[in-house]
């Protein structure tokens, strides 16, 4: 594969991470597989909502389903989309702190 397609694909997966309420889905599967209905009542976003987030994130494998009776529980794929979901969140806490310190030395200056 050359280096361009997999950089389209990567943002492809970026992409679909972007969404803040597949973020919530992805938070909710990281310690245990949930079916629908437990994701709706965890996370208040509509059963017909969710379903099409789902399917999404089953598309690009980030997600994935067994079914158990009558129930389809979803799963992530890899463990590694929450570390580097959690990787993100920090890189973020980061660059939030970093604001915070500037503005507060800002507001020290002036007084």
């Amino acid at each position: 594969m050359e280096k361009k397609e997999f950089y389209q694909l990567h943002s492809d997966v970026c992409k679909t991470l972007a969404n803040p309420k597949r973020q919530e889905i992805l938070d909710c599967l990281r310690h245990k597989d949930m079916t629908v209905n437990e994701l709706v009542k965890k996370t208040g976003i509509s059963q017909a909502n969710l379903s099409q987030h789902l399917a999404i994130l089953r598309a690009k494998g980030i997600v994935s389903t067994q079914r158990k009776g009558i129930h389809v529980h979803y799963s992530l794929s890899n463990s590694k989309i929450t570390q580097a979901f959690d990787l993100i969140s920090e890189v973020l806490r980061d660059s939030l702190s970093a604001q915070s310190k500037t503005v507060k030395s800002a507001i020290n200056r002036n007084k």
